[in-house]
Parts: C-alpha cells; sequence; structure tokens
C-alpha cells in the first residue's frame, strides 16, 4: 500500500492543483455576484423580488449539461459574448479553465445569494436607518453595518459554494472539455479513470474530493448554525 500510494498521489496533483485554481476563481465570482444579488433580495421593496429570486435560484435546479449549453451559446465563438470577447480582446472561454471557471461559478452562485439574502434579512433594519440617519450612504451603510452583521452567514454560503465548485462536473465538461493539465479537474479526471478502467486511481481521487468537501462542508454548517439566532 504504502508503495501504491506515491503512484497514486503523484498523478493526482496536477489535477489538484487545477481544481482548487478553478474553484476557488469560481467561489471569488460568486461571491462579489452572490452578495451583491442576496443583498438586493433581502430589501422589500425591491420589484418582483420573489421571480428574481428564481432567476437566481434556476443555477441550482437546472441539470448542469443544460448550464453548460446556456454558456456555450452565450461564450461560444459565434456567442454574442464570445464574439465581443474574441475581437475585444482577443479572448476565448472554449476550452479553457478560465471556462471552467466561470462554468462552477455560474453553478456555485445560488449558494452564495440564498445564504446571503438569509443572512441580510436577519440584520436589525434599525441599525442601518441609524446609521442613514447620521448621514451615511448606502454603500456606507453595507459595508459598515449589513455585510459585518452578515458575514457568518455569508461565509457559510461562500464555503458551500467552494465545495460545489470544486465538485462541478457537468457544465465544467461542457464548456471547458478535459484537457489533461489544462481543463481537467478532479471530477473529470475520476470520470476518466473510470472510464479507463483504472479502478485504483478513480477510488483515490474519488477519496480525495469526498475528504476536501466534508471539511468544507463541516465549516460552512458551524458558521451557517452560529449565524442563525438562537
Amino acid at each position: 500500500m504504502q508503495s501504491l500510494l506515491p503512484e497514486l498521489l503523484i498523478p493526482a496533483l496536477v489535477p489538484l492543483g487545477l481544481t482548487l485554481k478553478v474553484a476557488l476563481t469560481a467561489t471569488l465570482g460568486a461571491f462579489l455576484a452572490g452578495v451583491g444579488a442576496g443583498w438586493a433580495l433581502s430589501r422589500r421593496g425591491l420589484p418582483g423580488r420573489e421571480v428574481l429570486d428564481a432567476l437566481c435560484t434556476l443555477p441550482l435546479v437546472l441539470p448542469p449539461t443544460v448550464i453548460g449549453y446556456y454558456l456555450l451559446v452565450l461564450f461560444g465563438r459565434r456567442g454574442v459574448l464570445g464574439q465581443w470577447l474574441q475581437q475585444t480582446f482577443g479572448v476565448s472561454l472554449i476550452f479553457t479553465w478560465q471556462g471552467a471557471a466561470l462554468a462552477a461559478s455560474v453553478v456555485a452562485f445560488p449558494l452564495v445569494c440564498k445564504a446571503a439574502r438569509t443572512a441580510f434579512e436577519g440584520v436589525d433594519q434599525n441599525l442601518e436607518h441609524a446609521a442613514r440617519s447620521l448621514g451615511a450612504g448606502e454603500l456606507r451603510v453595507f459595508l459598515a453595518v449589513s455585510l459585518p452583521l452578515a458575514w457568518r452567514g455569508v461565509l457559510g454560503g461562500t464555503m458551500l459554494a467552494l465545495a460545489r465548485a470544486m465538485g462541478e462536473f457537468g457544465a465544467t465538461l461542457m464548456i471547458a472539455g478535459s484537457l489533461p493539465g489544462r481543463t481537467q479537474t478532479l471530477s473529470l479526471a475520476v470520470y476518466e479513470a473510470v472510464q479507463a478502467g483504472r479502478d485504483s486511481e478513480a477510488a483515490f481521487l474519488v477519496l480525495l474530493v469526498s475528504l476536501l468537501c466534508v471539511t468544507l462542508l463541516l465549516a460552512s454548517g458551524r458558521f451557517l448554525k452560529t449565524s442563525c439566532p438562537a
């Protein structure tokens, strides 16, 4: 077993590093978009709030391949945004790790958004009104009052998003493919190992992904629990 471990660990280092890079980038994007959307949805006067909430939750319930198809339509070489990126910046997201990060970010976004909305709705609005009465603008209120009081819930949702981004498969495969050393994350490496009959490698990769995700879930559960009022 000791002699087998290095043989399994060394090939896993490349997809592991790529998975972490993709997942962290995706989580950053999901965090920025999710916190903003969650805060907006927590405002009771927002027109069409429940419809917008349903749209923000959609990536959580749609099949990942459907999300991948939408991303291909938008960011493919013939897509509206894809053509603009290519013509303006010479950038193509198809079959790149950045495309994989984009796909994972879209899939992980609802987890941050839902957690952020719940956390912001739990903030005492009297404190926000008091800050406004002292002359603070909306951005100052958000940064100095709302976000500090909601940070545990936001962080818990962000860690859930990180775990989800690490395990993303379908949308990533659609937009980035499974190119070893370039776009092949751990979940894609597991699929390739199973397809090739490399059972020991697949089992090791599955164990590695499971341990990482369980650790993140335990940590996020702790933050979400402490963010909820007793």
